[in-house]
C-alpha cells in the first residue's frame, strides 16, 4: 500500500485549476499525468533578465526588461514578412518590437498606440534598428515583469505555453505535502541540502545545484535501495545447488577454443550454480565476444544435473537465431533443444508443453511465451535471459515464480556498459566480463565519408553485391520529420536503392507488422535478399555472416555505443568486412570526435567509456539509445559523482539502521513509493 502522505502527489493532473480533456493531451504528451510528474517536470534551462532604465545601459545579446512608450504599428503587405511596432524608451532611442506569423494578433492587442508597457526579451539588432523579436513578456505594470528577472524554461508539447506550465507547477508544489527525512543526516549536513519540498520549490526558481543534486540524489538513493532489497530477497530465497559433471559439456565441438575471458566466466558461474543462493548475474560481451557459447555451457551444467534450461530473447527473430545456433552447438551433447515462440499453435504447441512438463525438453528457447502461466515445467533450474536491458527488474523476478525453486538467472547484454551505470541499472547483479574476441574475429575496417559521396558509395555496393556478397543500410528515422531536407527516411533511401538493385533490396523498421518484418529479415537471412535497408531495429542480434558492408547514413546522429553494436552486425564470416559512416555537411565537435573514435576503436568497452565522457550530462545513453536508463532527474555528471554515495547510503540503512523497519526506514519506504520503485518494497512481502 503507498503511504498515506503521498496522495496527494498521486491525484490526476485534473484536478488542478484549468486542466480539463484538452489540457490534459499535451501534458501526457510529457508525460505529465499525476501532479508528482508536473512537482519533477524541471526547467532545463532559466533565462536572466536585467531591468534597465533606458536602451543606452543594455548590449546586444542580452536578455533585458525596458519601460517603452509605443509610437506606430507597421503592418506588411506580404503574410511572410514581418510585423513591426515601434517604440521608444525614456531617452527616445527607437526598438522595434518584431512578430512573425499569428503573433502580429496579440501585439495589436497588448500594444496600443501611446501606451507605456514594459516588454522582456532579448535585445538584437538588425541592420541599424535595435529590436526584440517575440517579446516574453508585455505588461502594463512592472512590478510583475521585474519579478521575472530569472524565468524557467520548461519542456513544452503542442498545446502548452511556459506561462501555462509555471503555472500549473505553482499550484502542484502548493499541494505538496512535507515528506519525512530519508537521507541519512550526515550526508545532508556535509552536502548542505535542503529538505525535499524546498529543494523542488528551489530548483523550479533558478539554477540552484545543491537543490537539482538533493532531488537527484533521492532518485538514485531509491533506485540503489530497491536494488538492494531484490538482491537481499533472492539471497533469502530458496535456490537449488546444481553441479555438473561434465558428460555433456565434454562432448561440446566449439569452433573456437575458449579465450581466458570466456574460461573465466564460466568458472564464475559455475561457482555461482553450486550454491543454495540462486544465482543472479549479468554477462557483459562485447560485440561477437562469444556469449552463447558462455551461455550454453551454463545452461548444459543445469541439464548435467537433472535440470532444465530456458532461454529468453525480447524478440521472435532473435529467439529463432538462438535457437538455431545453440541445436547446431548441443547436437553432439545429445541435449534435446526446442524453440517456442507464442506463434505455436496446436498439436506442436501440445507436444512442447508436455515436453518441458515431463522432462524431455533440456533446453527451451523463446520470448516471454515461455513463461506463460500454461507453461509448467518438470525442473527450471536455470534462465539466461538475453538483450538484458529489454528486461526489466520487475521481469527479473517473475522468472523465479517458475521453478519449484527459485532458478538461477544469467543475465546477458551485447551493450557495453560503463562501470558507473552498470551499478546503476543492474545494482543486484553479479558481473562477469568478455572482453576478449575470439580467435579469428577479423578487425572491420572503418571509413568516414560525406553524404555527398554517396553515388560512389552504391557503385561500391554494387561491385560487392556482384561479387555475392550482402549489405545493411541503416537510416535514422522512418518517415521526413518536421526536419531539415537531408533527413534521409528509411522509407526513401528504399525506394532510390530498390530502383538500382530491384528485387535484391528489402526493408524493416520499428512501425512494421511483425510478420512483415520476419519475412523480410528471414530473405536476407537466407540470402534471397542482398540488401536490408533497415532503422535500428537490426542493432542487436542479427548473426548472417556474409553481410560484409554495412553503411550507416547521418552516423552523427547515433551514439557511439549504438553505432559500434551496428557496426558488430558484419565481419561474422570469414570476408573481409567494411563499416561506411556517412554523415552530413555541418558535424559538431562532439559529432567529429565520435566518429574518429568509431575509425581508431573496435573496443566497445572503451567505447562505452569515452562516450560517457563525450556526452558529459547529456541524456543517458545517447537517444536513449541501449536500455532505458530509469532515471529522470540524475543527469550523467550526477550518476558518476552521486550514485556511490546513495549505494553507500543504500547499504547503510540495510546493514545498520535496520531496514525499512526502522525509522528512517519508514521514511525510505516513502522514498520507494515516490520514485515508484515499490517492487523493492514487494520483495519484502514475498514477491
Amino acid at each position: 500500500m503507498r503511504p498515506e502522505v503521498l496522495n496527494p502527489l498521486f491525484a490526476e493532473t485534473e484536478t488542478l485549476d484549468g486542466v480539463g480533456p484538452k489540457l490534459k493531451k499535451p501534458l501526457e504528451r510529457l508525460g505529465l499525468s499525476r501532479l508528482r510528474d508536473i512537482d519533477y517536470h524541471l526547467p532545463e534551462r532559466f533565462v536572466t533578465r536585467r531591468a534597465v532604465e533606458n536602451l543606452d545601459d543594455a548590449g546586444e545579446g542580452e536578455q533585458i526588461v525596458v519601460k517603452l512608450t509605443v509610437m506606430e504599428h507597421r503592418a506588411s503587405r506580404s503574410p511572410r514578412a514581418p510585423y513591426r511596432v515601434l517604440a521608444q524608451d525614456t531617452l527616445g532611442n527607437v526598438l522595434a518590437l518584431t512578430y512573425f506569423g499569428r503573433a502580429s494578433y496579440s501585439a495589436k492587442k497588448q500594444l496600443p498606440e501611446g501606451e507605456t508597457r514594459w516588454v522582456a526579451g532579448k535585445l538584437e539588432r538588425f541592420g541599424d534598428t535595435l529590436q526584440i523579436v517575440h517579446p516574453d513578456h508585455v505588461v502594463a505594470k512592472g512590478s510583475e515583469t521585474l519579478q521575472r528577472l530569472c524565468e524557467p524554461v520548461y519542456r513544452l508539447s503542442e498545446g502548452l505555453t511556459q506561462p501555462r506550465v509555471a503555472g500549473l507547477v505553482e499550484q502542484a508544489l502548493s499541494r505538496s505535502p512535507d515528506l519525512p527525512e530519508w537521507i541519512e543526516p550526515t550526508q545532508i549536513d556535509k552536502a548542505g541540502w535542503p529538505s525535499w519540498r524546498e529543494a523542488l520549490t528551489l530548483a523550479h526558481k533558478s539554477e540552484n545545484g545543491p537543490a537539482r543534486d538533493r532531488l537527484a540524489y533521492d532518485e538514485l538513493l531509491a533506485n540503489s535501495l530497491a536494488l538492494m532489497l531484490v538482491r537481499a530477497d533472492n539471497r533469502k530465497r530458496k535456490g537449488q545447488p546444481l553441479r555438473g559433471d561434465g558428460t555433456y559439456r565434454g562432448k561440446l565441438e566449439l569452433p573456437f577454443p575458449l579465450t581466458g575471458a570466456q574460461t573465466r566466466s564460466i568458472a564464475e558461474i559455475e561457482g555461482d550454480m553450486a550454491q543454495d543462493a540462486p544465482m543472479l548475474r549479468l554477462l557483459q560481451g562485447d560485440v561477437g565476444a562469444g556469449k552463447t557459447v558462455v551461455a550454453l555451457e551454463a545452461m548444459l551444467i543445469a541439464v548435467e544435473a537433472g535440470a532444465q534450461a530456458a532461454l529468453l530473447a525480447p524478440t521472435e527473430l532473435l529467439a529463432r537465431q538462438h535457437y538455431e545456433t545453440l541445436r547446431r552447438m548441443a547436437a553432439p551433447t545429445g541435449a534435446e533443444v526446442v524453440l517456442f515462440t507464442g506463434r505455436d499453435k496446436g498439436k506442436a504447441r501440445e507436444s512442447i508443453l508436455m515436453g518441458l512438463l515431463d522432462g524431455s525438453i533440456d533446453i527451451v528457447v523463446g520470448t516471454h511465451a515461455i513463461f506463460q502461466d500454461a507453461v509448467a515445467y518438470k525442473n527450471l533450474g536455470m534462465v539466461v535471459i538475453d538483450e538484458q536491458h529489454r528486461f526489466g527488474v520487475g521481469q527479473r523476478l517473475m522468472l523465479a515464480s517458475k521453478g519449484r525453486h527459485a532458478p538461477h538467472v544469467l543475465a546477458m547484454t551485447a551493450t557495453p556498459i560503463p562501470r558507473t551505470l552498470t551499478l546503476a541499472q543492474y545494482g543486484e547483479l553479479d558481473v562477469s566480463k568478455l572482453d576478449e574476441l575470439p580467435p579469428g574475429r577479423q578487425a572491420i575496417d572503418t571509413v568516414v565519408m560525406g553524404q555527398a559521396k554517396i553515388a560512389a558509395l552504391v557503385d561500391r555496393l554494387a561491385a560487392q553485391l556482384a561479387e555475392g556478397r550482402q549489405a545493411y543500410w541503416v537510416c535514422p528515422m522512418v518517415r521526413e520529420m518536421d526536419g531539415p531536407e537531408e533527413i534521409a527516411a528509411a522509407e526513401a533511401r528504399y525506394a532510390a536503392l530498390k530502383d538500382r538493385f530491384g528485387e535484391d533490396v528489402v526493408m524493416v523498421h520499428g512501425q512494421l507488422a511483425p510478420e512483415l518484418k520476419d519475412a523480410a529479415m528471414e530473405r536476407f537471412a537466407r540470402g534471397d535478399a542482398k540488401m536490408l535497408v533497415a532503422t535500428t531495429v537490426i542493432e542487436v542480434g542479427v548473426d548472417v555472416p556474409n553481410a560484409t558492408l554495412m553503411v550507416i547514413e547521418q552516423a552523427e546522429r547515433f551514439g557511439l555505443a549504438q553505432l559500434h553494436q551496428l557496426r558488430g552486425r558484419v565481419g561474422r564470416g570469414s570476408e573481409k568486412s567494411f563499416c561506411v559512416l556517412l554523415h552530413g555537411e555541418t558535424l559538431s565537435e562532439t559529432a567529429q570526435k565520435r566518429l574518429a573514435l568509431m575509425r581508431e576503436s573496435q573496443d566497445g568497452f572503451y567505447l562505452a567509456e569515452e562516450d560517457l565522457r563525450l556526452r558529459g550530462g547529456g541524456e543517458l545513453l545517447g537517444t536513449r539509445q541501449s536500455g532505458d536508463t530509469a532515471f529522470n532527474v540524475a543527469n550523467l555528471e550526477q550518476i558518476t559523482e552521486l550514485l556511490p554515495k546513495a549505494h553507500d547510503d543504500a547499504r547503510l540503512l540495510m546493514d545498520r539502521d535496520g531496514g525499512l523497519d526502522g525509522k528512517r526506514g519508514a521514511a525510505a519506504r516513502v522514498l520507494l513509493y515516490l520514485f515508484e520503485r515499490d517492487y523493492g518494497v514487494k520483495t519484502l512481502r514475498g514477491g
